[in-house]
């Protein structure tokens, strides 16, 4: 990727990652979306994603990434510019009581389809978000499911420290499920 292609992606709020770019959501990601989110492998390693996904989903996905003034920035990992697909994953920043305490917080959750697994797909959109840390953020949060190992790593490979243990409810699993939770202080 040349300078003047780097350039022009900030410009438009996407951020290089190595081999691809994280880029906003278009309604035009639709089916891969209801493609990858689809697959029970990934919907089982979010808390949000049901399974089966139901008709619609992708689109009300779309219509929450693409909507003004949202308490959240989605990202799709983009692999067009190394000939890659053009979705890989998803990457996000929620910002975290930002209404109420203004502290600058945000949590990071991330998914990538399963084509695209043990490939440091995820490690690079992370490392890529806190670098250009697009909201600001002091503190960057971020939990991952306990037997998803990998995750975790992505996480402690990008800085993130320890925090604890803690559970969350996947809608994909239909129950409470056990966590490991992680921190990152930014400037």
């Amino acid at each position: 990727m040349t300078l003047d292609m780097i350039a022009a992606a900030a410009a438009e709020g996407q951020f290089t990652a190595g081999r691809f770019v994280l880029r906003r959501v278009r309604k035009s990601d639709t089916g891969l979306f209801s493609l990858y989110a689809g697959d029970r492998r990934v919907a089982e390693a979010t808390r949000s994603i049901p399974h089966p996904l139901p008709p619609g989903a992708a689109d009300a996905f779309v219509a929450r990434a693409t909507k003004p003034g949202s308490d959240e920035d989605i990202w799709v990992m983009d692999g067009t510019i190394s000939g890659l697909p053009e979705v890989l994953g998803v990457i996000n920043l929620k910002r975290m009581d930002e209404s109420r305490y203004n502290r600058d917080q945000s949590e990071v959750s991330y998914w990538v389809a399963p084509a695209f697994w043990n490939l440091g797909i995820a490690s690079l959109a992370v490392q890529a978000l806190v670098t250009a840390n697009p909201q600001k953020n002091k503190t960057i949060f971020a939990e991952v499911f306990q037997d998803n190992p990998g995750s975790a790593r992505v996480l402690t490979n990008a800085g993130f420290q320890y925090l604890g243990d803690a559970e969350s409810f996947s809608v994909a699993r239909n129950a409470r499920v056990p966590t490991w939770t992680y921190s990152r202080k930014l400037g």
